[in-house]
């Protein structure tokens, strides 16, 4: 069985692009408002690259961390208006839209009664963990976020290497919804999150996957996905909703 399991990994292929998932909801291309695009160029650059991959509709989720990207609705709705402007002028076609991916802090508690996050579909809510250890009270956050209306989608949580899947699973059974990073399945990151992305595409705990796209690097370096046998198995999955964005 093993030995049949590996001779499948290793068979090559046939390339499959993304247009199955039809929209692209984590990537940072409105320029100069973090640590994405770096001009309109260059955002258009990336859009461009992720058309050709297969994307029809693209929402662009810039950060908002208090310390770092202080992001508001006004800042990032004046830089998606501005980078549509310019997709109308070059005659690109596609769909662009803006929510935000919010950096669990302090600060973001404290914006939840406001009731006045960014978010895309179905009332989705975008947010992101450290990558050194768990926010504190995260169940509460949750719990009060949900309350309010919220439906939380967990950005790239096969890079918290302090989450186990057992533990990410006991999310999901709490309503939240996970989101893979394409580029994880390639190993771009580490060894350990493609082996943690395995693991969850396995479990089949995925319900939207992103390009988490930053620069035009990032995009051309997507293409690899197309015969990775992980993209090929989490394209069939019943559960992925990037499509009903």
């Amino acid at each position: 069985m093993i030995k049949w399991f590996s001779a499948f990994r290793r068979k090559k292929l046939d390339p499959l692009d993304f247009t199955v998932l039809k929209t692209d909801m984590h990537s940072h291309l409105i320029p100069l408002i973090d640590d994405g695009s770096q001009s309109e160029e260059e955002s258009i650059h990336i859009i461009s690259e992720l058309k050709n991959l297969g994307f029809s509709k693209i929402i662009t989720t810039p950060h908002t961390m208090s310390d770092y990207y202080k992001n508001t609705p006004e800042i990032i709705n004046k830089g998606k208006i501005q980078v549509s402007k310019e997709l109308k002028r070059v005659n690109l076609e596609i769909e662009f839209d803006s929510a935000s991916e919010y950096y669990v802090d302090y600060d973001f508690r404290q914006q939840i009664v406001k009731n006045s996050f960014l978010t895309f579909g179905s009332k989705y809510l975008l947010i992101e963990f450290p990558f050194v250890e768990e926010p504190k009270d995260i169940d509460d956050i949750i719990f009060q976020l949900q309350l309010s209306g919220y439906n939380v989608v967990l950005a790239h949580p096969e890079r918290y290497l302090y989450y186990t899947n057992k533990d990410l699973k006991k999310f999901t059974e709490k309503g939240v919804l996970l989101q893979l990073n394409l580029l994880s399945i390639t190993g771009y990151y580490s060894d350990q999150v493609r082996k943690n992305a395995e693991k969850l595409i396995n479990e089949d705990l995925i319900s939207f996957v992103g390009t988490d796209c930053h620069n035009i690097n990032q995009a051309i370096k997507l293409k690899e996905c197309f015969t990775n046998p992980l993209w090929h198995q989490l394209s069939k999955s019943e559960k992925l909703l990037n499509n009903t964005l």
